[in-house]
């Protein structure tokens, strides 16, 4: 019988990610390898990776990367595709056959361009127009799921360990300037290829460790703009707020982080910069439906940059890195020096202090 110490109990889920600021390509190798130190935060009920910058020959184009049932729902979905969007191109996201990935849908990828003359119609941007075909897609056609969205990027994930989910999509064979990736320890919601990490909506991705205690109040607030959450795990509902305050409220990354990992009211009471003060104590009167409680540790991908966050208290771990133009995340400093083993200014950000790195304009 092993004693206290001597079992490894780790903290559920493992994160990880790396971007270069001069927007300079690396391989999904190199976040494949970042993810094996880490194999034991996952259970093998979820892997998966996101990757800005792969399609730059597509870049103008959504790029949906779908999971299938059958080939009838297939048939089906492309009939809806094909009244709203045009299919620039379409096919088979190619994978290799390893005996770990097993279970395996349909896994597609169609290059659209939205209609302009049924945008115009519905008087909507493209980017809320694509926004209302993912929703429709993933609550009313059964058996057909949207798992990504993005412009110049695309997401990848299954059940499975995160270091095999990166050999099955062969990710050696993508180049990207920035990669986030995820591995699952599902602790009370199910273990499937639509609720591993990622989640994606347009080019915005996020993985996350830990659990949101607040999910049913967020995700009540959040549904009744439009947003569908479907997917059965709580990590999705972080997606939808971020994108809802960001893209459609005109926040900032750091007044987004201010919502979702508010201040405690204590906090706010001793801010010195009075500005500050107010806009803290604005944001969480505004939105205190949207503020999540709870342990967790997220990466927000997007195009051109990402950001790390920890709950207030930082419950989960997070540690950082750079070298040269490369800036990393991860869970654990072991993944970083496997991305980097001369990585430098090694931290762990404070708690609701988000850690923001874009890549320089033009560069992308």
């Amino acid at each position: 019988m092993k004693l206290e110490g001597e079992v490894r109990i780790p903290s559920g889920c493992a994160i990880a990610a790396v971007i270069s600021k001069e927007g300079k390509k690396m391989s999904g190798s190199l976040i494949t390898e970042a993810m094996k130190p880490m194999h034991d935060r996952s259970n093998g009920l979820g892997g998966g990776f996101a990757g800005y910058g792969i399609y730059p020959e597509y870049r103008d184009y959504y790029a949906f990367h779908m999971f299938f049932d059958s080939r009838e729902t297939r048939k089906d979905c492309e009939v809806f595709l094909k009244e709203r969007f045009e299919i620039v191109k379409s096919e088979i996201i190619p994978t290799r056959k390893i005996p770990e990935i097993k279970d395996i849908p349909i896994i597609w990828r169609y290059f659209l361009s939205p209609l302009k003359s049924k945008v115009d119609a519905l008087q909507l941007n493209e980017d809320e127009y694509t926004v209302r075909a993912v929703m429709h897609i993933n609550t009313q056609l059964k058996g057909a799921f949207v798992f990504s969205s993005g412009k110049n990027m695309g997401t990848f994930k299954a059940v499975g360990f995160p270091e095999d989910v990166g050999v099955f999509y062969r990710l050696e064979e993508y180049e990207g300037y920035s990669w986030t990736a995820h591995g699952r320890y599902p602790t009370n919601t199910p273990g499937w290829w639509g609720g591993a990490h990622p989640f994606t909506l347009l080019d915005q991705s996020i993985v996350h460790n830990g659990e949101i205690s607040s999910y049913d109040a967020n995700r009540r607030f959040i549904e009744m703009f439009g947003y569908r959450c479907t997917l059965q795990t709580d990590t999705e509902v972080i997606t939808y707020i971020l994108d809802y305050l960001i893209r459609k409220q005109g926040f900032s990354l750091d007044e987004a982080a201010k919502v979702i990992a508010a201040p405690f009211w204590s906090t706010i009471g001793r801010m010195a910069d009075d500005e500050e003060r107010k806009k803290c104590e604005y944001l969480r009167k505004l939105f205190p439906s949207l503020l999540i409680t709870g342990p967790f540790s997220i990466v927000f991908g997007f195009t051109g940059g990402l950001m790390a966050l920890n709950d207030r208290l930082k419950l989960r771990s997070m540690v950082t890195g750079e070298k040269d133009d490369r800036v990393f995340i991860a869970s654990e400093e072991a993944s970083i020096r496997t991305m980097e083993p001369d990585a430098v200014n090694i931290k762990a950000p404070a708690g609701g202090e988000p850690v923001i790195i874009r890549v320089k304009d033009g560069k992308y």
